[in-house]
């Protein structure tokens, strides 16, 4: 029974201020919420009653609140008074103006932060994935032989202690006449059957434990949030064509969300749906639809047998402990940890991690799309995404020197001589000089042409900037105008022209957005090299820009690239 209201003019205030946060005006949008608030107006009526105070909101002191919010009250508990409070004095202007500072001040009592999720390690991740794969494979494997027996079987067995015998009477009967029949009496069940329930109904119906695995599975393969995959039901899986699903799941935050499944998945799906045929088939009309429908033969504490309900976590555990194993070095070969111990299953771990390989092997687009887009992306970042292993840390850390030294070149001034005069590159480029560490033999190759490439003259072709060390630069050759190896000469200059006349192309078949990002800092500095009367006369430009013919087959172009 509650206790009474103790101070009715306070409540009634509280409640006031409640009414501004239902939606659509505030936050509290379900019975939880509701109920919530309710918990705090109770609270804090009790709290100052208890102290003596049976006055109004205006009769509110600092310090009086100030105590109350010290004394350990619930961060949420808090939250909603200060809101409840907020709102009343909006209304009403209630509160003495340093008791609202203090409401709209920050919270004494306030969440502890949660720590990251940190993805599995390489090797336990393996384990996870293999132990759950073999899993489902080796049940599937049975499942189809039993089925394929009971197929060929007619159904007048000399024997119901036969195998197929079995797999007949559960294809076409289902499990539930056998479940009654050892209800009856288990001592002539076995004597009938030569074998316990369980193993009369394994091979065709799947177990807890298969459904487990198959679960885990489909979140390592997705990374779809564990209360998505729970509540996922055959019509949510939209076929696109004869090879590819579009899942659509619903988040617990009631976020709708899709995503299109990778083949690995879809495959994996398949094989679900085919395994749980014959149960789905004989499951109740209301579970069918159902993804991960199972049959209970001992039934729950409600008489139940039919469920769609998630695994308990206390099944799940019993899972892992099952599948501890280790070689004959006690190097852990299943669910186990790095550590040695129990592998700690955490369904959000699974999904921290996916994302995680993910975006080490290769890049998908924005990664936006398949969030929640209830939670900030900050909120996303720091649980999901933020968390990476060593070597992935090592590989972010490249790719931001790389940028770095992508912004520092393209800072550089081109090399570009208006005459092709070893002395003249001496004396104008001495650091270009001593950077290369060219000499008098490798300057005459340079400005002879024999190290020419097809916009520019190469300082070493084979010093790796853009490919592996060793081998042949394989940059493009618009490249070469941002590349500190590249040395700009007058015999150049039709083939820069050429290029000038490409990019022109491209400007008028693509968008501003799309060219920019592809061409943009490229074109910007052949303008540089081009501009009359910098680097070359403007006559010397005309008479370059005389031989060309503005087609694609003037340069070296791939298929993807060319403008006609």
């Amino acid at each position: 029974m509650r206790k009474p209201i103790r101070n009715p003019l306070l409540v009634r205030t509280l409640l006031e201020g409640a009414t501004d946060l239902v939606h659509p005006h505030g936050r509290v949008d379900s019975a939880d919420s509701i109920s919530m608030h309710f918990q705090a107006i109770r609270q804090i009526d009790t709290w100052l009653a208890d102290v003596g105070f049976t006055g109004s909101a205006s009769a509110l002191t600092r310090a009086l609140l100030a105590q109350y919010w010290m004394s350990g009250v619930r961060p949420s508990l808090e939250s909603a008074q200060r809101a409840m409070l907020s709102c009343a004095d909006d209304e009403r202007r209630l509160l003495a103006p340093d008791v609202r500072a203090l409401v709209d001040g920050r919270l004494f009592n306030t969440n502890k932060r949660s720590e990251p999720h940190q993805p599995y390690t390489e090797t336990e991740w393996a384990r996870l994935v293999r132990t759950c794969r073999d899993e489902v494979d080796s049940a599937f494997r049975a499942f189809r032989s039993a089925r394929d027996q009971a197929a060929a079987h007619d159904g007048r067995e000399e024997s119901f202690r036969a195998r197929r015998t079995h797999h007949w009477l559960v294809l076409h009967h289902g499990p539930e006449p056998l479940v009654r029949e050892m209800a009856q009496d288990k001592w002539l069940f076995r004597v009938r059957y030569g074998a316990g329930l369980r193993a009369v109904l394994d091979p065709l119906i799947p177990t807890l434990e298969v459904i487990i695995a198959y679960r885990l599975l489909f979140g390592a393969y997705t990374g779809v949030v564990p209360d998505g995959i729970a509540d996922l039901g055959v019509g949510d899986l939209d076929w696109a064509g004869d090879a590819k699903i579009l899942l659509s799941y619903v988040k617990g935050r009631t976020a709708a969300e899709s995503l299109p499944l990778s083949r690995q998945a879809t495959r994996l799906l398949e094989q679900w749906l085919d395994h749980s045929s014959v149960a789905r088939r004989f499951a109740p009309e209301g579970l069918r639809d159902e993804l991960w429908v199972r049959f209970i033969p001992g039934g729950t504490r409600q008489g139940e047998r039919w469920l769609a309900k998630s695994p308990r976590h206390a099944s799940i555990a019993e899972w892992i402990k099952r599948r501890q194993a280790t070689d004959e070095q006690g190097r852990p070969l299943q669910m186990t940890g790095d550590d040695g111990k129990p592998l700690r299953l955490h369904l959000h771990r699974i999904r921290t991690t996916h994302h995680a390989l993910r975006d080490r092997s290769h890049w998908r687009g924005s990664r936006r799309a398949t969030l929640d887009p209830n939670r900030s992306p900050a909120v996303e970042g720091d649980h999901y995404l933020t968390n990476t292993t060593p070597a992935q840390a090592a590989e972010v850390e490249d790719i931001i020197a790389q940028a770095q030294g992508d912004l520092l070149r393209r800072a550089q001034p081109p090399v570009v001589l208006a005459a092709g005069e070893v002395a003249d590159l001496v004396r104008d480029y001495p650091e270009h000089v001593a950077r290369l560490g060219l000499d008098d033999t490798a300057l005459a190759q340079l400005l002879s042409g024999e190290r020419d490439v097809f916009t520019a003259a190469c300082g070493d072709q084979l010093s790796g900037l853009h490919g592996p060390k060793g081998k042949p630069c394989p940059a493009r050759p618009w490249v070469c105008l941002l590349c500190p190896l590249a040395l700009f000469t007058p015999r150049h200059l039709p083939n820069l022209m050429r290029l000038r006349a490409f990019f022109s192309r491209q400007w008028q078949q693509m968008t501003a957005d799309e060219f920019m990002p592809v061409f943009g800092p490229f074109a910007h500095r052949l303008d540089d090299i081009l501009a009359p009367g910098v680097h070359f006369a403007e006559r010397t430009l005309q008479v370059a820009a005389a031989e060309i013919t503005n087609t694609d087959d003037e340069l070296p172009l791939r298929p993807e690239e060319r403008t006609s």
